[in-house]
């Protein structure tokens, strides 16, 4: 998705030949990847000869979103608290992090109480 989200469009080959990844991906697991983001309605694409071109049909944020919200369901019984805590637990965080954390979350911030009001609408 990151090749099509920065190309705009492309080819199964394009987006094999922008991955740097070593050792390289085989060209039908990156088929595979791309019918299944296409299936799941991120991707669609259009016959040019005998390629098909694919497009990204979402944006970049959308689908970060939209996979949060997925995992969110699938593992952590809907808790984003949960995940939070299990992230930190994971990773382990410094005081920089923190303090960032607590900035973002002081009830000041006009943004977060905002948003914050309106989810529970």
């Amino acid at each position: 998705m990151n090749v099509l989200w920065g190309k705009g469009s492309g080819t199964v080959q394009q987006v094999l030949d922008s991955i740097s990844q070593r050792p390289a991906l085989a060209y039908n697991s990156v088929l595979t990847t791309i019918r299944v983001l296409e299936r799941k309605g991120y991707l669609k694409h259009l016959k040019d000869g005998r390629a098909h071109v694919y497009t990204p049909l979402v944006g970049q944020k959308e689908a970060t979103r939209s996979e949060i919200r997925h995992l969110v369901s699938r593992f952590f019984k809907n808790s984003h608290e949960q995940l939070v805590l299990n992230l930190l637990e994971d990773q382990g965080i410094g005081t920089e992090e923190i303090d960032r954390l607590r900035q973002m979350l002081d009830p000041k911030d006009t943004d977060l109480t905002e948003k914050g009001r309106s989810d529970a609408k």
